[in-house]
């Protein structure tokens, strides 16, 4: 006969079973996996864990993004998941965006953006946060282009979704927009942004060529090298990029170097002081 675990060990066993599922889950799931009735009572009672609306538990350190999902009955999705995911995000939200069903009408108490859309990828019922797929798809339609761009970039650059599965998925057209734009082989997200800002000037734009010893963030013609500075650039980083830059000179080739700041909120300086190298044959081959 299986003696009778004693009360701790079991409510012991019922937190380890909830961190496996992120410190949140239904009380069928936790039944399901042996916990008896007896057992959640006592956690809850000695308040190991918390009893959720719709019949979740949660342990009293719960994310608290998933503890809004469960009790509203939504997922965590689009920018707000992406973020999550540790995606390269531009925007901040004022307000965490969610998805719910099509037939959950109205959600009241719950100050967040709320997408109804259908999602390409099925959601199961017990999901707290949403699939890559339908993030990406979410971000398409929610966010202004360069920014979808940018965490659409990050996720095939991650290897969390490939370019061929999401050609397969039945995408609304500002989706097959970015999916056709998306490289997975930027570098970073301010490589996303340059790259569609400078195609009107209708020359070669190459990113991560290896020249030198290095990559560079993008060959513009044959000789123009646009570098991008991210936060990380200082120091022992900074005085390699310098050395680079005069072996890149040596070489015959114009080196524009810029900055975040520079990027984001001077990009007319930016743009012009390409536009000038270029309209100076900086570009060109010798």
């Amino acid at each position: 006969m299986t003696p009778e675990v004693e009360p701790a060990t079991a409510t012991d066993a019922l937190a380890a079973t909830l961190r496996r599922h992120s410190g949140i889950a239904r009380l069928h799931t936790l039944r399901d996996a042996g916990h008896s009735r007896r057992t959640i009572e006592r956690a809850r009672a000695d308040g190991l864990a918390v009893v959720l609306r719709h019949r979740w538990l949660a342990l009293p350190d719960a994310d608290p993004d998933l503890v809004i999902a469960a009790e509203h009955g939504v997922v965590q999705s689009c920018v707000t998941q992406a973020r999550r995911l540790g995606l390269f995000v531009l925007v901040d939200e004022d307000l965490p965006h969610v998805a719910a069903p099509a037939h959950s009408g109205r959600i009241t108490g719950l100050l967040a953006h709320v997408h109804w859309a259908r999602p390409v990828v099925s959601r199961h019922p017990h999901a707290l946060t949403d699939a890559i797929e339908n993030v990406l798809t979410l971000v398409a339609s929610c966010l202004p282009f360069e920014e979808g761009l940018v965490i659409w970039e990050s996720a095939l650059r991650k290897g969390m979704v490939q370019r061929d599965a999401l050609g397969q998925l039945d995408l609304p057209a500002s989706g097959r927009r970015l999916l056709a734009e998306a490289d997975p082989y930027a570098d970073s997200g301010l490589e996303t942004i340059v790259v569609p800002r400078l195609r009107w000037l209708r020359l070669s734009l190459r990113r991560q060529i290896w020249i030198a010893g290095h990559h560079v963030d993008l060959l513009i013609g044959d000789r123009l090298v646009l570098q991008i500075d991210g936060g990380h650039h200082v120091g022992a980083q900074r005085e390699s990029d310098i050395a680079h830059d005069a072996r890149l000179m040596l070489l015959g080739y114009h080196v524009i170097r810029v900055g975040y700041g520079q990027v984001m909120d001077g990009w007319a300086e930016v743009q012009q002081s390409i536009m000038l190298a270029v309209a100076q044959g900086l570009h060109r081959a010798k």
